[in-house]
């Protein structure tokens, strides 16, 4: 039999990859991608599956992400209640060629709910060498928890190698994915796709998983879906313990730490498990097969729960005053602050001047945008909404863009040649000239702030930080194992992509930057104030 080769690619799919590929590259700052190298080649039997917090952006996200040198094509699946309706985002689900998947939930009667053709459909891809994306959530949720998976992923392996048992060497991969947003629905954040080694299956390999099968082995394949996902990303219980957890990353690496975006989550994940082991017995033996003791274990989680609770309310503090733990850490004499009170307004209004053509083309995409998301947030409550207010923003976004484009093509119809040059390129250079402006904007408002808090609250700030920042290391490098010295150790083992930086060029422009802002907090995003809070623990 010969080897499969997988499916051409229409040129609708490919129209579409290209188009939101620009589209994702403006709405978030930077998306870094790891271990593409892991990506099975095309041909190979691959069914891709990865956590399901931001919707259709979700999906986009991965089309994107994977290089068409590796797969030119990623058959999508979407809930049936997005297809057939006379909106954009029903015309770009059903031109991608995205299989429409039924959910109970979705209708009165859940038992006629009938996904076999479907599942149908999937194995003849598989067969025929495509890749397939399955989110086994089963829904897109705005929460801080991974949801238990569906068995949806496991059974289709399964049904698959039992479909093909008569060819001992036919291979279908599970392609684990996590994605982690810092900020999934606000302009010009940053986000991080890791895709995990491939789980490899065959008749002759995997034999339990022919039919007639054992269920627990379809749970015990989940599970190990589930671990694999939430390895890569910040999966956890509460909001709560993801913002202890980030303060105590940036207090550990502190602003400024040249360091990716992989290196940045992965530390921000070893405060969180920390923190999440604590507020939980832990009875599971040690790999050498011996407990400790339990009087040791309980004072240790006694003490990493009071400092995730010391750590809030230092937060807290942090946020009312509208401050960065940073400006606590490194404290600046009076005439500097008000020397850099200078430099940061003169630069903001230098680069906001700069920006004002582009800004003049960016408004009514900015408009449109702000009154579509004000309008969907009303419909439902934070847990049922948030999760879609990117895509609303991608689709409404694009939209008003092409309609402002091709307006002003119009407008100039005598020099339109001209005109599809200079517009994109006045929007990406006043876009580019707003992100700093706005940076130095909040960096003078931050200063500023500083002056009016007096010495003597910023005094007794201090003390109460270098108490934490005591604890905080003695948890990284005592408990969990992390570098002594991460602004060294990062620098010189972040890899390839450290910070916002890359090529030659870029790392000489200390100031600006036309391809990509050179951040310094992954946290960061296009606002007059650093994001820190999240919805509470009732959602």
């Amino acid at each position: 039999m010969p080897a499969p080769k997988g499916t051409s690619a229409s040129w609708s799919y490919l129209f579409i990859r290209l188009l939101f590929k620009f589209v994702l590259k403006i709405f978030y700052g930077t998306i870094v991608v790891e271990n593409v190298d892991l990506i099975p080649p095309r041909g190979t039997p691959c069914i891709v599956c990865a956590n399901h917090s931001n919707s259709l952006t979700d999906a986009l996200l991965l089309v994107t992400s994977i290089p068409s040198k590796k797969r030119n094509l990623l058959r999508l699946t979407a809930k049936s209640t997005q297809f057939g309706k006379k909106t954009f985002t029903s015309w770009l689900i059903e031109s991608a060629g995205t299989v429409p998947l039924m959910r109970p939930k979705d209708y009165a009667d859940g038992s006629k709910v009938d996904n076999s053709h479907v599942m149908r459909y999937l194995m003849e891809a598989l067969e025929l060498g495509d890749a397939v994306c399955l989110f086994p959530e089963g829904m897109s949720r705005y929460h801080p928890t991974i949801a238990p998976l569906k068995t949806g992923v496991s059974r289709l392996v399964s049904d698959v190698l039992t479909r093909n048992r008569h060819n001992p060497d036919f291979e279908v991969n599970v392609l684990t994915c996590s994605v982690t947003y810092m900020h999934r629905q606000h302009f010009r954040s940053d986000v991080l796709v890791t895709f995990h080694a491939p789980m490899k299956f065959t008749p002759k390999n995997n034999p339990e998983l022919l039919a007639p099968i054992d269920f627990g082995e379809i749970r015990i394949l989940t599970a190990k879906m589930h671990q694999q996902i939430s390895s890569g990303t910040l999966d956890a219980p509460s909001w709560r313990l993801i913002r202890n957890a980030k303060l105590a990353a940036r207090m550990y690496a502190p602003l400024g730490t040249t360091m990716s975006l992989g290196d940045y989550v992965r530390v921000v994940r070893t405060f969180l498990e920390a923190f999440k082991v604590a507020e939980h017995p832990r009875t599971d033996p040690t790999s050498e097969g011996e407990s400790p003791h339990p009087e040791q274990v309980l004072r240790e989680d006694k003490n990493i729960v009071q400092l995730g609770t010391d750590l809030k309310e230092y937060q807290d503090q942090l946020s009312r005053w509208g401050i960065k733990d940073d400006r606590i850490r490194r404290p600046l004499p009076r005439p500097v602050i008000l020397y850099r009170l200078c430099v940061r307004l003169v630069w903001s209004l230098f680069l906001i001047t700069l920006s004002i053509p582009g800004l003049l083309l960016w408004l009514p995409v900015f408009v449109t945008t702000i009154i579509a998301v004000h309008q969907y947030k009303r419909t439902g409550p934070v847990w049922d909404t948030y999760d879609e207010i990117a895509q609303y923003k991608l689709t409404y976004g694009l939209i008003s863009w092409i309609c402002v484009y091709l307006g002003a093509i119009l407008f100039t119809l005598p020099t339109a040649l001209l005109t599809a040059v200079l517009v994109p390129a006045a929007m990406w250079m006043g876009l580019r000239w707003m992100e700093d402006a706005v940076s130095a904007f909040r960096a003078f408002v931050s200063l500023a702030r500083l002056l009016w808090l007096g010495e003597p609250a910023l005094q007794a700030m201090r003390a109460r930080r270098a108490g934490l920042y005591g604890r905080v290391m003695e948890l990284a490098t005592g408990t969990l194992g992390l570098p002594a010295e991460p602004e060294t150790y990062f620098a010189e083992t972040g890899g390839v992509d450290k910070g916002r930086v890359r090529g030659r060029w870029a790392s000489k422009a200390n100031y600006f930057s036309v391809r990509r802002r050179r951040k310094r907090d992954w946290n960061e995003t296009l606002r007059l104030y650093d994001q820190v809070d999240y919805p509470g623990d009732e959602y």
